[in-house]
């Protein structure tokens, strides 16, 4: 078992360098989990199909918005996504009062699929996820299948809005984003919500968690942990604090430089901190080799004026150690990054991935450096080129020349994995012959 942990964070117009919506996500998993990355074309489904989940089938949506999600191998859902609408949706495992359940329930993970597929802006997809909630609930449950299920926390956001939404079996609570937020593995919504499921305050109630003093205060009533100090709550406070301190000046990198600290957030105003030591919102495995690790990272630029497509930078395992990819919704996603299962493969960019962190690990003093700047000096040349893409694109298709800004886009989502790759591949041998000569 590890700590599960996630951190996922949200800056609205009013408070980036562009005036557009920036989302982050850090997804930590068990260390040897592969998180590919997959895109789903757009479907229209018959009248009376069915979604097969992993424990519960619901009825089929006559249309499933097309998207992209990153997966743990073995599970349907998805740690986070974004669809054709940009509306994107990141995870929290947090955990309640409740004692596990005996019946199958909805995997976090699906409930963030289910708003990716059938929501066309972040309140839609807030309504599906809590419709779905309330009617099959989520959370900690029995099962014969070694499934680890917990409680969950979301950030739901589009261009113009986004949403916390945060869980307790089947009750729920949403809040809405002034400007800038953070959350993580610790319920945080109190008082200060738009909305909660008709049934949370009476159960609570009835369960001794409530004394009808004010306003109903969901995280008081329902959090089963902790709030005042563990992991949880130390990389909320750090995320918040870089966000808050920032407003107005945040960009995509300071998202991707907040998902790659190592601040044990003692003091949550310091500067970033790049090394590896334990702790801190970017998640390592231990010493041995066991325990967590981030699995997959996602920053979204998104476009609320038509000026240019929106940009998804994504990132396998530890972001410390990685590039931030620029994927597009429009045209295809290269296959190569949804390559990847329960064994390692120098066919799946995540195992490449996961093996060049180990090796680092092996000389950490010596090779961090190196693999930092390497992927600094390959950061900077996607940027460059990126944003000019999206602005072409966004005329391609505007002009009604969809092949055209499709093929252009699937070529450069192309040659910017097959850099990646071959940077990647260049890190690992030449760690490997060192570790031989060793």
């Amino acid at each position: 078992m590890f700590d599960q942990s996630c951190d996922t964070m949200v800056a609205l117009p009013s408070a980036t360098a562009s005036g557009q919506t920036l989302f982050a996500k850090n997804s930590d998993r068990p260390a040897d989990e592969c998180q590919p990355l997959e895109l789903h074309a757009r479907i229209e489904h018959p009248t009376e199909s069915v979604t097969h989940c992993q424990f519960v089938s619901l009825p089929e949506a006559s249309v499933v918005h097309r998207h992209v999600g990153s997966r743990p191998w073995w599970c349907w859902g998805y740690e986070h996504g974004f669809n054709e609408h940009q509306v994107v949706i990141g995870n929290e495992a947090v955990h309640s009062k409740f004692e596990p359940a005996t019946e199958g329930k909805l995997i976090g993970m699906e409930v963030l699929r289910l708003g990716l597929e059938r929501g066309s802006t972040a309140r839609e997809a807030v309504s599906v996820m809590t419709d779905a909630i309330g009617q099959y609930g989520q959370g900690k449950f029995e099962n014969d299948a070694g499934v680890r299920t917990y409680d969950n926390g979301y950030i739901v956001a589009d261009p113009n809005e986004a949403y916390v939404i945060e869980t307790a079996g089947h009750e729920w609570v949403v809040k809405r984003v002034e400007d800038t937020i953070g959350i993580s593995n610790v319920h945080s919504v109190e008082t200060d919500y738009e909305e909660v499921s008709p049934d949370a305050e009476r159960i609570a109630v009835e369960r001794g968690w409530w004394q009808g003093d004010g306003r109903f205060n969901f995280a008081e009533a329902y959090c089963g942990t902790e709030r005042t100090e563990g992991s949880g709550v130390s990389r909320r406070r750090r995320s918040c604090a870089l966000l808050s301190t920032r407003v107005g000046d945040i960009e995509p990198r300071t998202m991707m430089a907040i998902l790659s600290d190592h601040s044990d957030a003692v003091n949550p105003d310091e500067e970033f901190q790049t090394d590896l030591r334990q702790g801190g919102i970017c998640v390592h495995f231990n010493e041995n080799g066991t325990g967590g690790n981030t699995a997959a990272s996602l920053v979204s630029d998104l476009c609320n004026d038509g000026s240019r497509l929106p940009v998804y930078w994504c990132s396998f395992y530890s972001p410390c150690l990685g590039l931030f990819l620029p994927t597009f919704i429009e045209g295809q996603l290269p296959g190569a990054l949804g390559v990847g299962g329960e064994e390692p493969s120098v066919e799946s960019p995540w195992w490449q991935f996961h093996r060049l962190a180990h090796l680092v690990r092996e000389d950490t003093e010596n090779r961090v450096g190196l693999v930092q700047n390497q992927w600094a000096m390959q950061q900077r040349a996607c940027f460059s080129g990126t944003y000019a893409v999206a602005e072409e694109g966004k005329r391609l298709l505007d002009g009604g020349n969809t092949d055209d800004a499709e093929d252009m886009l699937t070529s450069f989502m192309e040659d910017s994995v097959r850099q990646m790759l071959e940077a990647t591949d260049e890190l690992i041998a030449y760690f490997a012959d060192e570790s031989v000569v060793a």
